[in-house]
């Protein structure tokens, strides 16, 4: 169940980030060099994004890696 809250938590911040810029999901992944329906499923939390895509879309917004999980406030305790 944490997977899929990290996952839908970063998709939210990706679809803010994005909106901000004013860009729909196509322009955004026009730029980014992201198929439509994979920037859609990034943004409901349905992908489990690699590394190289997240910096991909970091890049594509204009902020850092830290910028674009900087409102993961708390920190996941690992499991025992």
């Amino acid at each position: 169940m944490q997977q899929d809250d990290i996952r839908s938590r970063f998709g939210a911040r990706v679809r803010q980030l994005r909106t901000e810029r004013g860009w729909s999901q196509e322009a955004f992944a026009d730029r980014a060099g992201l198929h439509r329906t994979y920037v859609g499923s990034i943004e409901r939390g349905e992908q489990n994004i690699s590394l190289a895509n997240i910096e991909r879309v970091a890049a594509t917004l204009g902020v850092s890696l830290a910028d674009l999980f900087a409102t993961f406030a708390e920190v996941p305790t690992p499991p025992s």
